[in-house]
Order: structure tokens, then sequence, then C-alpha cells
């Protein structure tokens, strides 16, 4: 079982940063591929970036440049540093931990965190 908490949304100005942490529980965390995806009002659950146990990234498009997907093993944490934010990237942000090696589709993640809510004003 593992249990995630996100935090470190907020309001932010357009062209703002913010960075999001999700701290785990157990101690099988490093084994696990960690996702950040998030969800606008009205719009379904959308992939942001993933991140490896071995250290691999992966982004969205649209986030591509400037957001940084990272992990702490030893913290039990994984972070997204999300720099030049836009209106559009306004959202609550969820992450995810898996096992199944698909990292881009939200239901092959075994855990998900209660989400944190990211606001950026123009």
């Amino acid at each position: 079982q593992v249990q995630l908490v996100e935090s470190g949304g907020g309001l932010v100005q357009a062209g703002g940063s913010l960075r999001l942490s999700c701290a785990a529980s157990g101690r099988t965390f490093s084994s696990y591929a960690m996702g950040w995806f998030r969800q606008a009002p009205g719009k379904e659950r959308e992939f942001v970036a993933a991140i490896r146990s071995g250290g691999n990234t992966y982004y969205a498009d649209s986030v591509k440049g400037r957001f940084t997907i990272s992990r702490d093993n030893a913290k039990n944490t994984v972070y997204l540093q999300m720099n030049s934010l836009k209106p559009e990237d306004t959202a609550v942000y969820y992450c995810g931990a898996g096992l199944s090696g698909i990292l881009t589709i939200g239901r092959y993640y075994d855990y998900w965190g209660q989400g944190t809510q990211v606001t950026v004003s123009s």
C-alpha cells in the first residue's frame, strides 16, 4: 500500500513558478514509476509528466521545456517544478504511483493522491 500526499499548489501570476511535491509512504517508493496528471474544470484528467524508477522522464508536449519532474528516493518524494506558467495550466494536479510501466494513461496507475489546486491568473 502506498499513500500519496501532494502539496505546493496555489495562486500565481502568468509567467510565475511553482514547485509541487508528492510525498509517499511505504518502503517500496523507489520501485514505482511516478506521474503527475491534471484536471481542469469540465475536462478529463490529462497526463503532465512522469518519471521511471530508473530516472527516465517523460512530458506532455504542452509542458515540455517549462516543467521538470524529479524524484528523491531517500525522501520518498517526487517533485514537479513548473516555470513560465500559463492560465491554461490552471487545474487540480494529482500524483500517481504505478508499476505497470505505462506512464501516460491514468488507469494504469495503482495509487493516487488527493490533488492540489494550481491557479494561474492572467
